[in-house]
């Protein structure tokens, strides 16, 4: 192949002394809903039984309801072993809720100096970190006009967004996923995001502060829905 006709689809970043550095890893995480669940316990057991890393949630908005997080660096996972898993186990008996699932995965911004931290570690440590059961998940689509603007007008109105997001993780309050689902998504949503906290109220106050950027109030075309929930059960 030469030259010309080489695409490099890895994901970049940057050493600390400015040379450019690529891999061709990501983490791909899955969140299914499900209804009609009358047995935890039962569900928690099941994925103590498998070596996948995961985490249960219990609905906040439905007392029979309950969220599975799934976390593999390979997508043929959720079509095998996933596939069969909730297939053979105690999930086989639950309502899938459809308009919940959500499939995304980590990418870089270009400028990380650990790309293996960024990518792979750092966000299965955040979602299997016991410490912050809280979780809201949710997809988000931006407007296609945002792909018009400049990348300057689009550094600045993402880098107002990011302000707030780190503001409130460097208080110690919220963290965040943030994961690309573009293609992988029913709904073409363009971004899966978790927030996840030690409470649930700075989880609502991140989102709340985020509708006043410039993104949301102008460039997001739809918002959800929210999956609002608690660790029941996760990885160790």
């Amino acid at each position: 192949m030469d030259e010309e006709t080489k695409l490099d689809i890895s994901e970049k970043g940057r050493n600390k002394d400015g040379t450019p550095i690529s891999i061709n890893r990501r983490l791909y995480m899955q969140f299914l809903a499900f209804g009609g669940s009358d047995n935890e316990d039962n569900l928690a057991n099941d994925l103590k039984s498998v070596e996948f890393d995961s985490v249960l949630y219990s609905d906040i908005n439905d007392p029979s309801g309950v969220g599975l997080l799934t976390l593999n660096e390979s997508a043929d996972f959720f079509t095998n072993e996933l596939r069969q898993f909730l297939r053979k186990s105690s999930f086989r008996t639950l309502i899938h809720k459809s308009a919940y699932t959500m499939l995304g995965r980590t990418y870089s911004f270009g400028y990380e100096s650990d790309l293996v931290d960024t990518l792979i570690n750092k966000p299965r440590e955040k979602v299997l970190d016991p410490k912050w059961p809280w979780a809201i998940w949710y997809p988000l689509r931006r407007l296609k006009s945002f792909e018009t603007l400049s990348q300057d007008e689009q550094r600045a109105i993402l880098g107002e967004h990011g302000k707030i997001g780190f503001k409130f993780g460097k208080a110690g309050i919220a963290k965040d996923i943030r994961l690309a689902s573009h293609g992988l998504d029913t709904n073409d949503n363009d971004f899966v995001i978790g927030l996840l906290g030690k409470e649930l109220y700075p989880l609502s106050a991140v989102i709340q502060a985020m509708r006043k950027t410039k993104q949301t109030s102008q460039y997001l075309e739809s918002l959800g829905p929210f999956f609002v929930g608690k660790v029941i059960w996760q990885s160790r």
